[in-house]
């Protein structure tokens, strides 16, 4: 007992300084989580500093629409990024101001012409990319109303178009190449076949043909010039095609800029009219940007329609080369009244080696489509799109064509809607109230 009582202030130490252990290594593991915690946010810190010397980008933005005249009476410089308040306007009558606006008016003429006529291939790029920016942006907004970002859906549409696109050359370019070999591959044996046939041995008994086509060959052959333009013609074609990829590689990167930015776009420019009169130019503006993307949408869908039913009934008949053929279909149907009619002349043309009496029966069944596609097709899917009278419609295909080729027909109807859409509303307006 008494051992017993001896011992337990010799244990109560030793407890004592084993807990003191625990307490003491609790405390440093304690310890040591807010050192790395605050390590890592320091670290964190670091990385969201910005690099040295660098600055935000600047950007350019207007000023807020709301502010009025009254509200800037009070100006003071520090209050707009210290411009100053902006000073009395000079008298429209003066002298000097008539004079230096005429010269400057004139000035500006003669630029923005030399600027026009040397950038004339700059500016069909900009028209066909926002033209096709216009076609697409309808489909971007229905992908937006359907819950899906706008940069997603301009990503889907445009990869959309470029698959197309790239679809018809990779069916086009092969097709081509096969042509072109099979025509030099046979062409030996059809010079060959006519040189051995009797109605050429007639003429050259006759004319002397023979000798004049060695003749005229070996001139052709030992002329330089004749040489090098053809030569110089290989290299034209090549950088032709050259120019043409850069150019559809300028047109698809600004379509992309132009979707992308079309919200800020329109916003901008309707700021640039006075304010009395913004709601109404606004207003028209998206009745103009509506109609011109609706009308391309149709469109597309009216060409699409109209090659798929080619494409079965070239099938059915056995015409060569149908998927080819089909996308030629499409193109041509994109151009508004002629096209579908110059479509139909090129897949007669091709119908016409298997048989004159299969380019018959293609001919009956595709102009029959047609006239159901102008009394039914066309009239529900254009619907939305501003209506254009026939005749208007004719000769605006053709100015556009003369003036732009292939791209002015594309954009001649829609080019005529607004600007009867603009006559309606301003001009007639205008000249009712008088």
């Amino acid at each position: 007992m008494k051992d017993h009582m001896e011992s337990r202030p010799v244990d109560e130490p030793a407890s004592a300084a084993g807990s003191a252990a625990v307490d003491a290594s609790s405390e440093g593991s304690a310890a040591a989580v807010p050192v790395r915690t605050g390590r890592l946010a320091a670290i964190s810190r670091r990385l969201r500093q910005p690099i040295p010397g660098a600055r935000n980008r600047v950007r350019f933005e207007m000023p807020p629409e709301d502010v009025s005249e009254g509200e800037r009476e009070g100006f003071r410089p520090e209050d707009d990024h210290g411009f100053g308040a902006p000073g009395p306007r000079m008298s429209s009558q003066h002298p000097l101001y008539v004079g230096f606006m005429g010269t400057a008016g004139v000035g500006v003429a003669l630029a923005v012409f030399y600027i026009a006529s040397n950038t004339t291939q700059l500016i069909l790029w900009i028209v066909a990319a926002l033209f096709i920016a216009l076609g697409l942006d309808p489909v971007v907004r229905w992908l937006e109303a359907h819950r899906v970002p706008r940069p997603a859906g301009i990503l889907i549409s445009v990869s959309a178009l470029v698959l197309a696109v790239a679809g018809f050359f990779a069916t086009l370019i092969p097709t081509i190449v096969e042509q072109v070999s099979e025509i030099v591959r046979q062409a030996p044996d059809w010079i060959r076949n006519f040189l051995d046939s009797d109605f050429f041995r007639t003429v050259d008994s006759q004319f002397g043909v023979r000798d004049r086509i060695t003749t005229e060959l070996d001139k052709f052959v030992k002329d330089p010039e004749t040489m090098g333009g053809i030569f110089g013609g290989v290299v034209g074609f090549g950088s032709t095609v050259a120019n043409g990829l850069f150019g559809s590689l300028i047109v698809l990167v600004l379509s992309l800029y132009f979707l992308a930015a079309l919200p800020s776009m329109k916003k901008w420019a309707y700021r640039l009219a006075p304010r009395s009169r913004r709601l109404r130019v606004e207003a028209l503006s998206e009745a103009i940007t509506d109609s011109v993307g609706n009308y391309v949408i149709g469109q597309a869908c009216v060409a699409l329609l109209n090659a798929v039913f080619a494409f079965i009934v070239m099938t059915i008949l056995g015409i060569p080369f149908s998927v080819l053929l089909a996308f030629v279909v499409a193109l041509l149907a994109f151009i508004p009244l002629v096209g579908g009619m110059i479509a139909a002349v090129v897949v007669i043309l091709v119908a016409l080696t298997a048989g004159w009496q299969t380019a018959v029966i293609y001919a009956i069944a595709y102009f029959a489509y047609l006239q159901f596609e102008a009394y039914f097709i066309s009239p529900r899917i254009m619907q939305r799109a501003v209506a254009v009278p026939g005749a208007v419609a004719v000769i605006s295909v053709i100015a556009g064509g003369s003036l732009l080729g292939v791209l002015g027909a594309l954009i001649a109807i829609p080019t005529a809607a607004a600007i009867m859409l603009l006559i309606k509303e301003v001009f007639i307006v205008r000249q009712d109230r008088h």
